[in-house]
């Protein structure tokens, strides 16, 4: 009953957290959104040059409450993220010895800047992928873009490119635990490198090799980093294991 009252008491903070988050945002409403339609106004006049007319609308009696509040949730929730994740910190930490502490603080030190950095990356490339997915539309006709699309696509893109940024930790992690050691990372290398770019191909939502590219890359070059860091750790194992006497070894490690 403790760890349940305990458990109540941190969903509590969490969701007091993210409303208190969304209320901010409510606040900072007209600068989130000027910041997320940037990309699309940044291109709107390489369209309109290649005659195509295209507008972000809101459909809808209630499209724009609706948009405004989708829009507020999902800021309340970035903005939030300290509240929140410290209160499952706080609920799972005490569960873990201290090699296991220190583990997963260095894990999730690692993790975030990785997902921020690839979400990032996803910013800087929307541009290029909405003109090139606008830029189908025949000649003489126009597009209309719903508010609600729009940011399905932002936020798409953004979760893509912040998990494939998360390979590296993935395969580090799997290495650390003995699922996988680096010589048969680079045996399956080809196969890995082959279902990277199967993946850029399906996860991101346009056609054109560059973006696909702009995905593929950067996770081919973090699993080389997650090869490297495996086979350093590989060599660090063995120097342990070879450091003990032979009747120390069990036979399920040799």
């Amino acid at each position: 009953m403790a760890h349940l009252r305990e458990l109540r008491s941190r969903l509590t903070k969490a969701v007091l957290g993210i409303v208190l988050g969304t209320i901010i945002a409510l606040v900072f409403y007209e600068p989130i959104l000027n910041w997320l339609s940037e990309p699309y106004s940044e291109i709107r006049p390489e369209l309109e040059a290649q005659g195509i007319n295209t507008d972000l609308v809101l459909t809808g009696v209630g499209g724009a409450f609706t948009f405004q509040l989708k829009i507020c949730l999902i800021a309340g929730v970035v903005m939030s993220s300290p509240i929140w994740l410290w209160q499952i910190w706080g609920f799972v930490l005490p569960a873990l010895h201290r090699n296991e502490k220190k583990s997963a603080i260095l894990l999730t030190g690692i993790g975030a800047p990785l997902f921020v950095a690839g979400a990032y990356g996803a910013y800087l490339v929307l541009p290029k992928a909405i003109l090139l997915l606008i830029g189908f539309v025949p000649d003489g006709w126009g597009s209309l873009l719903t508010g609600a699309e729009y940011l399905n696509f932002v936020v798409r893109m953004v979760l893509v490119f912040g998990l494939a940024a998360e390979i590296p930790l993935v395969v580090t992690v799997l290495n650390r635990i003995g699922a996988v050691s680096a010589a048969q990372l680079a045996q399956f290398r080809p196969w890995t490198i082959i279902t990277i770019f199967v993946f850029a191909a399906v996860a991101t939502p346009t056609t054109d090799p560059l973006t696909m590219l702009f995905l593929a890359a950067p996770m081919t070059i973090l699993y080389f980093v997650a090869e490297i860091l495996a086979r350093f750790s590989d060599r660090r194992r063995h120097r342990e294991r070879s450091k003990l006497a032979d009747d120390e070894l069990s036979s399920l490690d040799d």
